[in-house]
């Protein structure tokens, strides 16, 4: 039973389980929670009143229950070429608000949704505007959903028409994995077909390289897997991406090949952004090669996107052909990423949002203590 005065529960983020358990409790049958996700998340419907398939009593008690609730848009910027970014309102874990950001790519034959998981991010990766902004808190499962949910309402998807968002990336602030009990609940949403029922290949999980959380992942959910890695040494990596000095890539190399052969995957991306003088020499690319070559790996070079204050810089375009000619010839599957959006800092590693209470987190290796601003 729901007790009397409780606060509403967010249906966003529930698992298919989780609504079964939550309207046994209102002592309805479990169909009646397959209803209420075609509904929220095939319709878009937010109001219980409008769920006409629903008893009157029924729609009555959710009305005084439960709410869906995705997050409040705080601002909206539209590109040139079409890409989209919100960034949408998360209280603080002390009650300072907060803001995280959620991009829409489109392109020929797909739309790309990039979702957040966390307020900010710990993981201090060197050429990240995210990671400048520190760390807050995780967000919930139905921050997360919601961001999907708000994105098709803004976007005018409707369930009867062809899909406008094709694609989902948790490549937005924060890394997913850090916050695993948050983000599994709504992977499910996304691939259960009374969620949204979204191919496992068609949605994307990024990380830094939590390897313990790989391996759990690969025996809860399977979707496809992108890792960022950015240098081909330990050495390297250690200042780009502080957490191989807990996880170096040799380790992380074995979880991601465990992960592929447990969940039969095609490949995994592994992100290489391109710094200038920093890791786009022919050596480092020959390196490089030597770590993936024979493997189901994809590379996907990415132009690095400068953002104020950076020590970094992007590497010249014919630099990125070669380190790419040069995977190629050493039978390395590569692609360079289009840099989209970035007229409205939406671009790959620009996503800052509004991270304003920072916190202590032991994350990437080291404890980093952030100061907190009125």
């Amino acid at each position: 039973m729901i007790s009397p005065g409780a606060p509403k529960t967010n249906l966003l983020g529930l698992t298919p389980g989780d609504l079964e358990t939550f309207v046994a409790g209102l002592g309805a049958k479990p169909f009646r929670a397959r209803q209420l996700m075609k509904w929220i998340y095939r319709r878009g419907v937010a109001d219980f009143g409008a769920m006409t398939d629903l008893s009157r009593d029924f729609r009555a008690r959710l009305i005084e229950v439960a709410e869906v609730s995705p997050p409040e848009i705080v601002a909206h910027h539209a590109s040139a070429d079409g890409t989209r970014k919100w960034l949408l309102r998360a209280a603080g874990s002390s009650g300072v608000e907060q803001a995280v950001e959620t991009v829409f790519i489109p392109e020929p034959g797909r739309g790309t949704l990039c979702i957040s998981s966390q307020v900010g991010c710990a993981l201090d990766c060197a050429f990240c505007s995210t990671a400048r902004q520190g760390f807050n808190r995780n967000l919930s499962a139905a921050e997360i959903i919601g961001q999907v949910w708000l994105a098709h309402r803004e976007l005018g998807a409707r369930s009867e028409g062809p899909r406008v968002i094709t694609n989902v990336v948790l490549m937005g602030m924060g890394e997913p994995l850090a916050n695993y009990r948050n983000v599994l609940p709504a992977l499910q949403v996304m691939l259960d077909d009374l969620g949204y029922d979204l191919s496992r290949r068609r949605v994307t999980v990024s990380t830094s390289g939590l390897v313990p959380q790989i391996y759990r992942l690969a025996e809860d959910c399977n979707v496809a897997l992108a890792v960022s890695l950015h240098a081909p040494d330990d050495a390297l990596r250690d200042r780009l991406v502080p957490i191989n000095r807990v996880h170096p890539i040799a380790e992380l190399l074995e979880a991601c090949w465990h992960y592929l052969e447990r969940q039969n995957g095609r490949n995994i991306t592994f992100e290489y952004v391109m710094l200038d003088g920093v890791n786009d020499s022919l050596e480092q690319a020959e390196r490089l090669a030597r770590l993936l070559r024979g493997r189901e790996a994809k590379v996907n070079l990415i132009p690095f996107n400068i953002f104020p204050g950076t020590e970094f810089r992007r590497s010249p375009r014919e630099r990125i052909d070669a380190f790419r000619d040069r995977l190629m010839q050493r039978g390395v599957m590569v692609t360079v990423r289009r840099t989209r959006g970035d007229d409205i800092d939406a671009a790959c590693g620009q996503l800052k949002g509004r991270v304003i209470d920072r916190v202590t987190s032991p994350l990437g290796g080291r404890r980093t203590t952030m100061e907190a601003t009125a």
